[in-house]
């Protein structure tokens, strides 16, 4: 996956998987739901999409076997059907878990919540994972890009934002980094966005908050957009996507591109 033009990553958000607190006993039903949500971002236009666990609340820092198993298995059914690039997110912040099973289905990307520095979470103080994720990449060397939050949202942070976003990048060794709101769903900090644009070497994706109405004003500084809360029924995260509102957003994605052609 490159940035040769601005993209548009969908969300698929998970129902809970085996293992978790809320899963329901009924895997097929999970596996179905995930397959036919990438399809309809598929058809809507989007560029690429996002598998995430995130019905497993309460999130472990790293996950369980049962966990990785079940999202291999969704992850390569998704590959099989869809035709878009994918992406892999294991929460709270298990990128070596992404990456292995990123590596195994043949995913094209993943996101970790926190490559580099400490975050304060509501799962305890989580530190970053840049060394062991780049001993596992040297292991099993392949071109599967990873994505790195700097100063990820639902968490608190000390140092300056300009310079997590240097050591995400020089330290952490990010192929590209994201700028999120304080939490799922809500919008990005513009003045933070237009830093990370202005210092990053790399690409620079906004990680939640996107929507119709703000895309426009976004699009200056940034190279993507991850997206799952306003595709989704009436805008609300839990709910499921609604073809319309993602085929709308997609379709103002392309009018966008050939204006700043």
């Amino acid at each position: 996956m490159n940035f040769e033009r601005k993209v548009l990553i969908g969300m698929v958000h998970l129902k809970p998987l085996p293992g978790s607190y809320l899963y329901r006993g009924n895997f097929d039903e999970v596996l179905e739901h995930a397959i036919k949500e990438a399809k309809k971002l598929e058809k809507a236009g989007f560029d690429a999409v996002m598998v995430e666990n995130f019905g497993d609340v309460p999130f472990p820092k790293t996950v369980e076997k049962t966990t990785i198993a079940a999202m291999s298995v969704i992850a390569k059914a998704i590959r099989e059907e869809v035709s878009l690039p994918l992406g892999i997110n294991v929460l709270r912040n298990d990128g070596i878990a992404a990456y292995s099973i990123a590596y195994a289905v043949k995913a094209d990307f993943i996101r970790v919540n926190v490559l580099s520095g400490i975050a304060f979470t509501d799962q305890g103080i989580i530190e970053g994972i840049a060394y062991e994720l780049a001993k596992l990449r040297k292991f099993l060397p392949s071109k599967i890009k990873v994505f790195a939050d700097v100063h990820v949202k639902h968490a608190y942070h000390f140092g300056e934002f300009e310079d997590a976003v240097r050591d995400t990048v020089e330290r952490g060794l990010a192929d590209a980094v994201i700028i999120s709101g304080k939490a799922t769903g809500e919008p990005v900090d513009l003045k933070k966005l237009a830093l990370a644009r202005k210092i990053s070497p790399v690409p620079v994706i906004v990680g939640s908050g996107t929507t119709y109405d703000n895309l426009p004003k976004l699009w200056e500084y940034a190279d993507g957009f991850i997206v799952g809360t306003w595709i989704k029924k009436e805008g609300k995260t839990e709910n499921d996507i609604d073809f319309k509102r993602a085929r709308k957003l997609a379709e103002l994605m392309e009018n966008l591109r050939k204006l700043n052609q």
